[in-house]
């Protein structure tokens, strides 16, 4: 399922930092809620917390993984993006 019309997921790796951006759209807090409860699921079956930030003006979600903890966000990154039913993020096609 496309939803890139919806939640455009970025992501961006450097050493020692990892980040997703998750924009959404319109200002339907339904779908804000949508991708919070995903990370707590992802949260919980990876045993890993990034640190989350919020944007509400700009309807953005930041994940962000810092020091050694980086290591193992990728996986973090694709159950998220699978949760959310996200195949696309930003110009790469993710597959599950």
């Amino acid at each position: 399922m496309d939803r890139c019309s919806q939640i455009k997921a970025s992501v961006r790796m450097e050493e020692r930092y990892a980040g997703m951006c998750l924009t959404f759209t319109n200002s339907d807090q339904n779908l804000r809620s949508e991708i919070i409860e995903a990370i707590d699921r992802v949260n919980k079956e990876t045993k890993i917390t990034p640190q989350i930030w919020d944007n509400l003006e700009k309807r953005t979600l930041y994940v962000e993984f810092k020091e050694d903890v980086q290591r193992d966000c990728g996986e973090y990154f694709e159950r998220l993006l699978r949760e959310l039913k996200i195949d696309k993020c930003e110009n790469d096609i993710f597959t599950p």
